[in-house]
């Protein structure tokens, strides 16, 4: 006979049940009617049983349709009392094929009814065993058998009673199905028109680790509940608990560990050696070269040396980390520089002991002077002004510090270490409207000119159309868009050229126009006047013509110019911008909340340098709005630990934070040619996140490559809460359009606000590569995603896929009406045909039924609510089973570098017109996913805001005669064109605002 063998490995995070803070669990398993227990474990809220218990199975065919009941309950007053911590349904169709398939998973426990309170979760394996000989029971950890098939007869026949009266009820309850893993996959599904001919179909797929997934259970109420996409557990999110103070509850006396609530406090040893005095010389010839050297056990910083100074000046700081301090005693030396070995000036001692602790927001500690001692502690001549204090990453001298971890940088390469806050300049959108132009001269008379304008804006070039000017006056009435940025140092050339052959340009005239005198435009119903602008002649030189020196007038230009304040300027894509204001500060929405990110540590990084013999030097650059920071580097570890809290003001909810993971390459000198690898990077969208709840996680580092497809880099362990600081503000947020008033009454198109994208973009990247340090321009690149709009059938199939999975849905509904008529289900069926009867008889009650029904949906699932904040879906991205050429697809150059010419002519071309289809798809399916997120609680704002105006219009419509809303609601429909506003509507504003899956895309 086959057999069911269900392992009860472990449980974590159970919630306390004895009124002691504490609980005694047990497990129950039910399978067939065969209910089996463990042992109990006694106030032990991570338990671990490690047991077997083994289900006879009647007919293995009928296993897919079986489930599996795993409960946990506290055990009170030795079994005869239980109460419920959670439970776990699994289906039998889940289940792997053998023993050697099958894999410990962890799955989340869940309530049994709304108002439960449960928590935690349990590792189980489960396994078929065909054969009965091939089974055994081993013994647990206390060296006594599990209780078995065998051996719980007893216990089935006094839970029996108490079994049949619950089995009831657990058959009308809706419960969780949970699949479990197995050992091999199936190979990635080929779509239609996605394929590569016969080479895809050759490649064995590759074997990989499937996931766990969790979907809900089947049955009439399984409209209900929302699918979530299947994940390989590698790639998925982890809770953590580190001791941040804002999870511990720290106050009052202990309010030193709430000033970075979010990180784990790091005390540090700082040394601020700011100056010296009156120093003694050492040289023969009567000079002195100053350097001071702070020693603290093995670790030595040191400051530069100045030359024949015998009052240097130094103002550098030296942190110290107390995790790695290894003596009692800092020594603070003053040396000589020499050619061959440095003389000893003096030095000053202190004991730990003896430092002060400094808490923030305290005044920086006042520096003293301290008097020079020789090696035998007999005062010298000379003093030195030090401040020795222990503080923590709180203090503000924490990013400029010299740290222990760095001493073997140079003071050259040591700022490309410490951590910094960068802003992206204020940018500007730049409408040039060219109209016309008079007395057009040729330079060669008798010849018809063909003028066309060209504008310049530093490396941003655009041309007008050529103009055949018979009477020397030329008509163009184009407009043209820039991006400038401030402060305003660049210049708009205008050049009027003729063309007088292939490839051949005359320049007729030029105008030169400073940016700064461009006037703005903050209202969006009128425009600035056009004037006329005198066209200069160029400058030649001695070797010209002087016949082309004579001017004798001046020829003259039509334009309109001026700065769009109203717009916003896009920098980074709009599926994941974080960024929607005005230019214009006067148009500016208020703050609505604060956005506080804790960057704690990652874990599990790949070695990125391991030919020069380090490992990885990680930083995490973190961008929302129009703030940068960057933490400071951690050299050659795998598991940093970085805990730097941020702060950012949110004025949008529906805005996403981009955090990437880099490897630090210019920390030893290196060219300035040397890039920045990627580690990887996450993004979350700010209204998916509940207020004032802490989020605690570790997410995967993903990232693609053309040679090892999807790869983890590694875990980075975040630390997020979004507080809301005004919530009619941010409500009212929902109702109003996503852009500024300007991008709905003058539209730019599409095509145009891609390239102006992109303008902005370079303009980003070559300011911040300009500070100090410098931001590369591939770590602004890869955290604004430049690349995104390029074709990738990657993205085309995961576009594809999220547009099939809404189809789903209709195939579902469908699939119920014909169960309906089917009447597979009788009981279904004859409520069906009592509510259309009702119905009918009463049509009133259609509308007020519709919404309450969605209301209803919506409370209930908000047990189903997402509890974690979004992150990069391997799966849902089609990375996981990408092909190989498509990777090489993917990260080819634009243009291609295919060998052939007329290939490189048609793959450009194919490239080119995917990627719009991709993006309708995209766009489509985004469509889609805001519908569901109506009522599925991503945006738990959203999702309450609807769920209120569905209960009130419910009511609304039940009090009032049908007719009456339906003339309101028609004439609201057919309004006079004079009470319609370009601006889009409400219903509009809010679905716009509804979050998608686009940001989780990889």
């Amino acid at each position: 006979m086959a057999k069911l063998v269900v392992e009860i490995l472990d449980a974590s995070d159970l919630m306390p049940k004895d009124g002691q803070g504490s609980a005694s669990p047990f497990v129950e398993v039910d399978f067939d009617k065969q209910p089996l227990r463990t042992q109990t474990k006694h106030k032990d809220l991570n338990p671990t049983w490690n047991e077997k218990l083994v289900f006879d199975i009647d007919n293995p065919r009928d296993l897919p349709n079986k489930t599996i009941d795993v409960i946990v309950y506290n055990d009170r007053k030795g079994g005869h009392h239980k109460n419920f911590l959670g439970r776990v349904r699994i289906s039998g169709a889940s289940l792997p094929s053998s023993e050697s398939q099958a894999t410990v998973q962890r799955y989340p426990l869940d309530k049994r009814g709304l108002f439960s309170h449960i928590k935690g979760d349990i590792a189980l394996r489960m396994y078929p065993v065909l054969e009965a000989s091939s089974f055994f029971v081993a013994p647990n950890e206390n060296g006594v058998e599990s209780e078995s098939r065998v051996g719980a007869d007893h216990k089935a026949n006094d839970e029996g009673e108490v079994y049949e009266k619950k089995k009831k009820k657990k058959e009308k309850e809706v419960r969780t199905f949970h699949s479990i893993g197995t050992g091999s996959a199936a190979p990635p599904p080929v779509f239609p028109g996605f394929g590569f001919g016969g080479n895809q179909m050759k490649e064995k797929p590759v074997a990989v680790e499937t996931r766990s997934d969790f979907a809900r259970a089947a049955g009439p109420s399984a409209a209900m509940h929302m699918q979530i996409p299947r994940q390989n557990p590698e790639f998925g999110l982890v809770e953590t608990r580190p001791p941040v103070a804002a999870r511990m509850g720290y106050r009052g006396a202990n309010k030193t560990a709430s000033t970075y609530d979010l990180v784990e406090q790091m005390h540090y040893l700082y040394v601020t050696v700011v100056k010296a005095r009156d120093l003694p010389v050492m040289d023969i010839t009567g000079s002195l070269d100053p350097y001071v050297e702070v020693k603290l056990g093995n670790y030595k910083g040191t400051t530069k040396h100045l030359e024949k100074n015998q009052n240097p000046v130094w103002n550098q700081i030296f942190a110290f980390s107390k995790e790695r301090l290894q003596s009692n005693l800092i020594e603070i030396i003053v040396k000589d520089k020499d050619i061959g070995k440095d003389d000893f000036v003096g030095r000053v001692t202190f004991e730990l002991s003896d430092v002060p602790v400094r808490v923030p927001p305290d005044s920086p500690l006042a520096p003293q002077w301290y008097k020079l001692e020789d090696r035998r502690g007999v005062k010298t001549g000379g003093e030195v002004m030090l401040a020795v204090w222990m503080g923590t990453q709180a203090d503000e001298c924490y990013p400029d510090a010299w740290h222990s971890d760095a001493h073997s940088i140079s003071h050259e390469n040591l700022a490309y270490t410490r951590s910094k806050v960068y802003f992206s300049p204020k940018l500007y959108y730049l409408r040039v409207h060219i109209i016309e132009a008079q007395d057009l001269v040729p330079w060669e008379k008798g010849r018809v000119v063909q003028a066309s304008v060209k504008i310049q804006l530093g490396n941003q070039v655009r041309a007008t159309k050529p103009f055949q000017a018979r009477s020397l006056s030329a008509g163009w009435n184009e407009e043209f868009m820039f991006v400038a940025s401030e402060p305003f140092e660049d210049f708009i050339i205008i050049s009027v050229e003729d063309r007088v052959g292939p490839g051949k340009d005359e320049i007729l005239g030029r105008l030169v126009i400073p940016i700064r005198d461009v006037p703005p435009r903050i209202d969006s119903t009128k425009l600035p006047d056009a004037r006329w602008f005198n066209l200069h002649k160029p400058y030649f030189g001695e070797g010209e013509s002087e016949k082309k020196k004579e001017i004798k007038f001046s020829s003259k230009i039509y334009l309109r110019l001026c700065l769009e304040a109203g717009y916003h300027v896009l920098d980074e894509s709009t599926h994941f911008s974080s960024d929607l204001q005005p230019s214009s500060k006067l148009l500016r929405r208020p703050r609505i909340g604060i956005l506080e990110v804790g960057i704690l540590s990652a874990q599990n990084l790949l070695p990125m340098k391991s030919k020069s013999g380090r490992t990885t030097d990680a930083y995490c650059v973190a961008k929302y709005g129009n703030k940068w920071v960057r933490t400071r580097t951690l050299l050659d570890t795998l598991a940093p630990r970085w805990n730097e809290q941020y702060t950012w003001e949110v004025h949008d909810p529906c805005t996403v934070i981009t955090i990437g993971v880099f490897d630090n390459c210019h920390i030893n000198g290196s060219k300035d040619d040397s890039r920045d690898q990627r580690i990887g990077k996450v993004r979350i969208r700010l209204s998916t996140l509940e207020t004032n709840r802490i989020y605690t996680h570790y997410y995967p580092l993903l990232v693609l490559s053309p040679s090892a497809g999807l790869k983890k880099h590694g875990e980075l362990q975040l630390a997020l809460r979004f507080t809301c600081t005004a919530w009619v503000n941010m409500v009212a947020q929902y109702g109003m359009p996503l852009l500024p008033k300007m991008h709905y009454v003058q539209p730019i198109p599409v095509l145009q606000i891609d390239a102006l994208r992109h303008q902005a973009m370079q303009i980003v990247a070559a300011r911040l590569a300009r500070a100090e340090p410098p931001l590369k321009r591939e770590i602004v690149e890869y955290m604004l995603d430049v690349d995104y709009h390029m074709f990738s059938l990657r993205r085309s199939k995961a576009n594809f896929c999220r547009m099939m999975s809404l189809l789903s849905g209709i195939t579902a509904v469908c699939k119920l009406y014909n169960d309906i008529c089917n009447w597979r289900n009788p009981v279904t069926t004859c409520l069906v045909h009592i509510l259309f009867l009702i119905l009918v008889c009463y049509p009133e009650l259609i509308l007020p039924t519709v919404f309450f029904y969605l209301f209803v949906i919506g409370v209930w699932n908000y047990r189903y609510r997402p509890r974690h904040p979004p992150h990069m879906d391997a799966r849902l991205s089609q990375a996981e089973f990408a092909h190989p050429d498509e990777l090489e697809e993917e990260f080819d150059t634009f243009p291609s570098t295919q060998p052939s010419d007329r290939i490189r002519m048609r793959y450009d071309r194919l490239r080119h017109v995917s990627g719009r289809v991709q993006t309708v798809v995209g766009d489509l399916a985004t469509q889609g996913e805001r519908a569901q997120a109506i009522l599925s609680w991503r945006d738990p704002r959203a999702t309450a805001i609807f769920l209120i105006f569905s209960l009130i219009w419910a009511i609304f419509i039940y009090i009032t005669p049908f007719q009456v809303v339906a003339v309101l609601v028609g004439l609201y429909l057919l309004r006079h064109p004079r009470f319609r506003s370009k601006m889009p509507s409400v219903p509009v504003n809010f679905f716009k605002r509804l979050p998608s899956k686009s940001d989780m895309l990889l």
